[in-house]
């Protein structure tokens, strides 16, 4: 790291050394013990402007505690039935670890109907994924390689991936634009797998509109993506429809679904949520209804993204005669 990111670390260090008591309680909760590698993560997503970096992070801390985030792995979305639902439609899950350490997340994208609630729950549920990974899994894999391990790895599965039913772009906007503005830089690299022609035809016209930083993240594998992903996790770690070729992202794979409620993995943040609910309120049954969460407006380059491709998903349901439903492929800046 060079001299002027040091200096710019050390700036903005200094900034946030006299927040006040509430958000730095929340910011000890987004940094967990590795205060300069977050702050890093702001900068960089930035560009290294101390000033922006600062006045992002404040944003993001003043979210935190205006929608009591720190609170949100105590909320468990009930009854069973209901977070069954949102599971079974918003798929996404964790499949193992890399070589290197880094959780990696599988998200059905071309499957993930997100019609079975309201969209409160599925922010609810996309941001309680987001902080059992940043509070949980994150320093759990750090103290058990004695390093800090700040980041992840999401292979993004197109399978039956469909046009039209534009409606979920807006969705996907605005929970990628809640991970812009305050999970950013937690992705390493995007895997896109298993990819249809309309992804290739869309990913043309969209791919121009990213951040270059974002770009560089982003690899389309041929295929499930499965020879290239094992040259950086075990077998053992792929996700599901990654294990052999035509495998999809089928719900009911022999190799066991990481989107399902039953896969350990979300019986374990399941679990969590439901016993810190208990420790916050022991003596109150566990209350029905979402956790509301301010949505966001989204930014420029997310409102023209989401233009571009609903324009370019026109065009070929035009040229096509098909009139079916895309469950959203905008990859965000995380």
């Amino acid at each position: 790291m060079g001299i002027v990111s040091q200096e710019a670390i050390l700036e903005l260090q200094a900034l946030m050394d006299s927040v006040d008591e509430a958000l730095n309680k929340t910011f000890q909760n987004v940094n967990q013990g590795f205060r300069a590698e977050t702050l890093v993560r702001f900068l960089k997503a930035r560009d290294w402007n101390v000033a922006k970096a600062h006045k992002m992070l404040m944003d993001c801390l003043h979210w935190r505690v205006q929608n009591n985030i720190d609170e949100i792995l105590a909320k468990p979305i009930v009854p069973t039935e209901l977070y069954r639902a949102v599971r079974d439609s918003q798929l996404i899950g964790m499949s193992g670890y890399s070589r290197e350490g880094l959780p990696v997340f599988a998200i059905g994208v071309g499957l993930s109907t997100l019609d079975k609630a309201s969209v409160n729950y599925y922010v609810q549920s996309h941001i309680q994924i987001n902080e059992y990974r940043d509070r949980v899994i994150l320093p759990s894999a750090s103290k058990k390689h004695g390093r800090p391990i700040t980041t992840c790895i999401k292979v993004l599965d197109m399978s039956g991936l469909k046009l039209s039913a534009l409606s979920q772009i807006k969705l996907m906007t605005i929970i990628s634009t809640i991970d812009d503005l305050n999970y950013p830089e937690k992705t390493n690299t995007y895997y896109v797998v298993n990819t249809p022609y309309i992804f290739s035809a869309c990913w043309k016209v969209v791919k121009p509109l990213l951040q270059e930083r974002t770009r560089k993240k982003i690899q389309v594998l041929p295929g499930c993506g499965r020879d290239e992903l094992l040259k950086i996790m075990d077998f053992e770690s792929l996700p599901h429809f990654c294990r052999k070729e035509g495998s999809g992202s089928s719900r009911h794979s022999e190799n066991g679904n990481c989107y399902s409620l039953d896969h350990p993995f979300h019986q374990q943040l399941y679990n969590y949520i439901k016993q810190q609910s208990l420790i916050a309120e022991p003596s109150r049954p566990i209350k029905q209804g979402s956790f509301h969460v301010d949505l966001p407006e989204p930014a420029a380059e997310g409102t023209e993204i989401a233009k571009t491709l609903e324009s370019e998903l026109q065009k070929i349901d035009k040229g096509n005669g098909l009139s079916k439903t895309i469950s959203g492929i905008k990859i965000d800046d995380d």
